[in-house]
């Protein structure tokens, strides 16, 4: 799921996989189609060279597609059918890559995107493309994947049309901005693609009201009180990245400051400023990571004030959250996709279910009162130790979380006599591990479902899975609305 699933094993319709009607595409199944041949050597371009294209598709990554002299191009923002003037800005032995100058042809599915610096910043891949076209191309990525990797009866799975939101807009529940000072003024936003240069983002439309309204008060108490703010250029300063998590539950929120010192200037002023200012922040920590990293988050958490957790209730569970525990960033998509597991799971009092890539213990104890018991895995003691808190909270008895890898608790519950019926996965975008692909084709739980957040490691998953299991059906989800991201529940059934 970016760092929605960033984490080791932690945590309807149907149709039949058909053409989408938002653009043209390949089709494997049709007599003689031929794909362009994206590795012809020999075609005569440079940087900077501007030319018209035909937009045939969009790419997994929600780029659109069009080929020049029979080699791939690919142009962030364009769409399908559409014909555009394109200026090249990295030529590859295998692929060319280009920019929008002008459209000459408009697709009847562009729009307006609500956020001005849509096309400037990651997360916002779609934005300019109407709502039921987004949901068209999130069941048309799964083909794609499908396409590329051809598990065992792939042409013939049934690719369910994507369920998505009444309102896409609002829905994350977790800000995670950088903080840099440019000349005298304190941003805080996102990057623009591929730099290092911040934009700063008054309002962002697919953020929680809350999460921004915390943000950006943040932002002008950093200001007044005169707080150090990271400098990435000379590795000095204090602030590198406020992080801001809001529960749809309570509507109480959490603040973290990552610092690049372990020290915290003026954090008594701060914390006292944002008490008087924002009175639903209810917990205010530290995370201290020092130095120029690609990663966000250090080892080190601190409380500086108020509750050690938030608390957010999923299909009538509650579940505490601390700074860095994983939890769904939409909170409505996660409980249609935890409802979509369950009827899938098709569970009964009688099974034991393994939960792996168990988190915080969001989807097993979700399920525990379906089943005679559940079992989650997980390599974060630390989430074992809030998945333990949580069952607790919910008088939940019937499941255990356990410190381990596939390979090593498999085997063990196995000789403790306990042998599971159903596992349900939720892993990051990776994937499935080796280790536990090989466990689930060798103990072959009898029902099976995958939660997948990438369709191209799902698919590449599924090659093995397909020896021991028939895909039943794959259900799209639209967790991130307005981006490429692709989210899905597949049921999978022993073979006889």
């Amino acid at each position: 799921m970016t760092e929605e699933k960033k984490r080791p094993y932690q945590k309807g319709h149907n149709s039949s996989p058909k053409k989408p009607y938002y653009g043209k595409k390949f089709d494997p199944r049709k007599s003689g189609a031929r794909r362009p041949d994206t590795n012809t050597n020999g075609v005569s371009v440079r940087i900077g060279q501007n030319f018209p294209l035909t937009i045939k598709r969009l790419g997994i990554n929600g780029e659109g597609i069009g080929y020049f002299k029979r080699k791939i191009v690919f142009v962030p923002g364009a769409l399908p059918d559409e014909v555009a003037v394109v200026k090249v800005t990295e030529v590859e032995p295998k692929y060319i890559a280009a920019k929008v100058l002008k459209i000459r042809e408009k697709s009847p599915n562009r729009v307006k995107p609500l956020d001005e610096f849509a096309d400037e910043v990651g997360g916002f891949e779609l934005e300019h493309m109407t709502y039921p076209a987004q949901l068209a191309f999130k069941k048309d990525v799964i083909m794609q994947a499908l396409e590329k990797f051809q598990p065992r009866g792939w042409s013939d799975y049934d690719l369910r049309d994507t369920i998505g939101m009444a309102d896409p807009y609002q829905y994350r529940n977790k800000a995670q901005f950088p903080v840099r000072k440019i000349g005298d003024k304190i941003s805080v936003g996102m990057y623009k693609r591929s730099t290092h240069d911040l934009v700063d983002l008054p309002v962002v439309h697919t953020q929680d009201q809350t999460t921004m309204i915390v943000m950006r008060t943040i932002r002008e108490l950093l200001d007044k009180l005169s707080v150090s703010i990271y400098n990435e250029d000379k590795n000095r300063g204090t602030v590198k990245t406020i992080v801001v998590r809001v529960s749809h539950t309570t509507g109480e929120a959490q603040v973290t400051f990552v610092t690049n010192t372990d020290a915290f200037p003026g954090d008594t002023a701060l914390i006292e400023a944002i008490n008087k200012a924002l009175p639903q922040v209810t917990g205010i920590f530290q995370n201290f990571n020092p130095g120029r990293t690609s990663l966000v988050w250090g080892e080190e958490t601190i409380k500086l004030w108020g509750q050690d957790y938030i608390e957010e209730t999923v299909l009538g569970k509650t579940f505490q959250l601390s700074p860095r525990a994983f939890m769904q960033l939409n909170y409505t998509q996660m409980s249609v996709v935890y409802k979509e597991a369950l009827e899938a799971l098709d569970l009964t009092h009688a099974d034991k279910l393994v939960d792996a890539y168990a988190g915080v213990g969001t989807i097993g104890l979700s399920l525990a009162d379906k089943v005679d018991e559940v079992r989650g895995m997980e390599i974060i003691p630390e989430a074992v130790d809030d998945a333990s808190i949580n069952a607790k909270i919910n008088h939940v008895n019937n499941a255990k979380y356990e410190v381990g890898t596939a390979e090593e608790l498999f085997p063990k519950w196995q000789s403790e006599g306990w042998v599971a019926d159903a596992l349900v996965v939720d892993p990051p975008r990776t994937g499935l591990d080796t280790a536990l692909r090989r466990e689930i084709l060798r103990t072959q739980p009898e029902k099976f479902v995958y939660i997948s957040c990438n369709a191209s490691t799902l698919a590449r998953d599924l090659v093995d899975l397909t020896k021991a299991y028939k895909v039943d059906y794959i259900q799209s989800i639209d967790m991130f609305p307005q981006t490429a991201r692709w989210e899905g529940v597949v049921k999978l059934t022993r073979r006889a």
